[in-house]
């Protein structure tokens, strides 16, 4: 017989369809639920997750799918259920408020609010029974329902304590944005560094690549050594520890451990193409091919794994599998030996594994018998023990990896979050094509053309963007994340391919961004001036786990600024850092990514303008050159005839040299003289201001 269902069985989202036969009586966020809630006078219950969440998976199995508990949120309130990335607009909102309230966010976000929408109580998970003095919902919800119905005076106290804060957020005074602050942050992160296990902090541990990424920039400007050496060993531990999928390739969400050893295992696309691109620079800087041979192998997993059939890219694989989390990920040691036999020493040794488990029970710290493949003992120690040289000892671990991918292969698969986002898939594409350029592999743009070119015709109108597609469906208006990423990938884009197409788009997305996003103080709201009338019109500076809007457009418009030649771009994102000074002071490693676009803003920048054919031998001894070098303030510009001048009329003057390409290198509005030698050029380009070479 069918399990009943209810109101979000005809949703797209999987996460709300994940919901849909819960006895909850869920409606979507929309005015259906809010018209219930007024004429009934019922609070809001809103819950907002997504769909590979494992503390999520956890709220569901004991409240959400029990009768009991259904029936007393059903009773209470109108339950709402939000995907928090098919509606990043009221995630932040709400996430603003548990942040102001608790202290604490993160997924499941609970949050009642009064029929408005306007909360006054949040949380995160919430257990159903109550348990090591945390209430359970059994115990909470009756308090709530006794508040409502008998103290509406506090219930409008703190709803308008709530709109006031949200309305009127105190906001540091803007201040410039100078070397001083770059400083500033570098030395934070220096004072966050785990020496022992590398990153940041205590557990648990967050890739951040924008962090990194400002590190290189500071290593490039300054020399700093100790930058780079944080870059190179948190990547290094990273892909050593259990967070990388070391069979298949990819990273998972996070690290529990201070040692990057247990993570939650949902694999983020956004993760991906973050640490891809971390990485992917990261061998720029250094010339270590294992580097590229990380960004390579995180690319190829999402290319297999997060490719949809018609273009773009899926959103995420799910923590859980057969009802548990990591189940697809784990073995126990029996398993291993069975599947590798004699093999299995080399990989046994190499990543850890242990008879107990290296895999602890997150609330009792007791092993619980499976293992992750994390870090072990080094190759070169394995090598000398089992005398054989370090490619042989290599090669015997690879095959016994493939050997436990092939089995891996025949368990069921964690589900698949299948959304296509506009905004995590600018970062795919930027990645790609960055990682293209940086490594030599011509797949990775033509991957990155192909989401493109899907993004652009399927969630496009005009000039503006749609958020999220799925079963043919596109919808959910674009937020300023939308642009900004997409941006940033046609930008990357064109650097790999140097079609002006890409950037005539880039600057018709930037100008709708401009036009309905722009924040009169300087910066940009996440939401156009047209979308849906929430609590509070969120602004977001922060960087977080993926880097902010408003962090990516300063970076994009300084660069356009300097590819096309229009300085009020510049002064745009001038502005935009400016009135975010004051808080990235307050707390400086937390806007990696800004700081990445005040260095390109703070400068020196370089301009570097091709005249030849693009595909022509002697073009690209030229982008070879720079694409082999860490040169994160330079922008490249391929001319082949006058095909560009309507959008860098800046170039007119550069022609071929008797049909050989000509490079200039071109600083503060002057062009240096053209040259034909790749490595002229890049002696012109080794002190642009730097302390390093390039």
């Amino acid at each position: 017989m069918p399990k009943r269902t209810n109101r979000l069985a005809g949703e797209q989202s999987p996460y709300l369809l994940q919901h849909a036969t819960n006895p909850v009586d869920w409606y979507p966020w929309g005015e259906a639920a809010f018209e219930r809630a007024r004429s009934e006078s019922k609070p809001l219950f809103i819950s907002i997750g997504y769909a590979a969440c494992h503390w999520c998976h956890v709220m569901e199995r004991e409240s959400f799918e029990d009768p009991e508990t259904a029936a007393l949120l059903n009773g209470a309130f109108v339950c709402v259920k939000v995907d928090r990335e098919e509606r990043p607009d009221v995630d932040r909102v709400y996430m603003d408020v548990a942040m102001m309230m608790t202290g604490r966010g993160g997924w499941p976000l609970t949050v009642i609010a009064s029929p408005d929408g306007t909360p006054f109580f949040a949380a995160t998970y919430i257990p159903r029974e109550s348990r090591f003095g945390s209430p359970g919902l059994k115990e909470l919800v009756p308090k709530i329902v006794e508040l409502y119905r008998d103290s509406p005076r506090e219930i409008d106290r703190i709803t308008g304590q709530v709109r006031d804060a949200l309305r009127s957020p105190t906001a540091p005074p803007p201040g410039e944005p100078d070397e001083g602050l770059l400083a500033l942050a570098r030395d934070e992160l220096r004072s966050q560094f785990d020496e022992r296990n590398a990153g940041f902090g205590e557990a648990p541990k967050f890739p951040s690549p924008h962090q990194l990424m400002f590190l290189l920039r500071w290593w490039k400007r300054t020399g700093d050594r100790a930058s780079l050496n944080m870059t190179v060993r948190t990547l290094d531990a990273m892909g050593r520890g259990g967070i990388h999928d070391h069979l298949e390739g990819g990273f998972h969400r996070y690290s529990t451990d201070d040692r990057w050893h247990l993570p939650h295992f949902e694999k983020m696309l956004y993760d991906q193409a973050l640490i891809a691109l971390a990485s992917a620079e990261t061998f720029q800087a250094t010339g270590e091919e294992r580097f590229a041979a990380l960004a390579r192998t995180t690319l190829r997993y999402v290319v297999t794994r997060l490719g949809a059939p018609d273009g773009g890219f899926f959103c995420s694989e799910d923590a859980d599998s057969e009802g548990g989390e990591g189940r697809f990920y784990l073995w126990s040691l029996d398993e291993v030996r069975d599947v590798l036999g004699e093999e299995a020493d080399i990989l046994v040794r190499a990543h850890g594994l242990t008879d107990e488990g290296n895999a602890v029970d997150e609330a009792t710290g007791k092993p619980t018998g499976a293992n992750v493949l994390g870090a072990g003992e080094s190759l070169d120690s394995l090598a000398r023990s089992l005398d054989l040289t370090t490619d042989e000892a290599a090669t015997r671990l690879e095959h016994a990896r493939v050997r436990l991918l092939e089995v891996r292969e025949q368990r069921a698969r964690p589900p698949l979050d299948d959304k296509v986002l506009t905004d995590w898939n600018g970062l795919i594409i930027a990645s790609l094509a960055f990682t293209a350029r940086a490594t030599g592999e011509p797949d990775f743009a033509e991957e990155a053309e192909r989401a493109a070119s899907f993004i652009l015709s399927t969630m496009r109108s005009g000039d503006r963007l749609l958020h999220r597609y799925r079963n043919g469906d596109a919808g959910v208006r674009g937020n300023l994340d939308d642009y900004a990423f997409l941006v940033w990938g046609l930008m990357e884009l064109h650097a790999a391919t140097q079609r002006p197409a890409l950037l005539d788009v880039a600057l018709e997305l930037t100008a709708s961004m401009l036009e309905h996003f722009s924040d009169p103080s300087g910066g940009f709201h996440f939401t156009p001036d047209d979308g849906e009338k929430l609590v509070a019109r969120p602004k977001e500076i922060y960087d977080g786990a993926l880097p902010s809007g408003n962090s990516v457009a300063v970076m994009n418009l300084a660069r356009l600024a300097r590819l096309t030649g229009r300085p009020e771009l510049e002064e745009v994102a001038i502005r935009a850092a400016r009135s975010a000074t004051g808080a990235v002071r307050l707390h400086p490693s937390g806007y990696g990514y800004l700081l990445c676009g005040i260095d390109h803003l703070i400068g020196p920048t370089a301009e570097v303008v091709i005249a030849g054919r693009r595909d022509g031998e002697d073009t690209r001894a030229f982008t070879e050159a720079l694409n082999g070098s860490f040169l994160p303030r330079t922008c490249v510009l391929v001319k082949e005839g006058d095909d560009v001048l309507r959008i860098a009329p800046w170039a007119r003057e550069l022609r071929t040299d008797d049909g050989r390409a000509t490079a200039a290198v071109c600083r503060a509005g002057a062009c240096g003289l053209p040259v034909t030698e790749p490595g002229v050029m890049m002696n012109a380009l080794t002190n642009v201001g730097d302390s390093t070479e390039g």
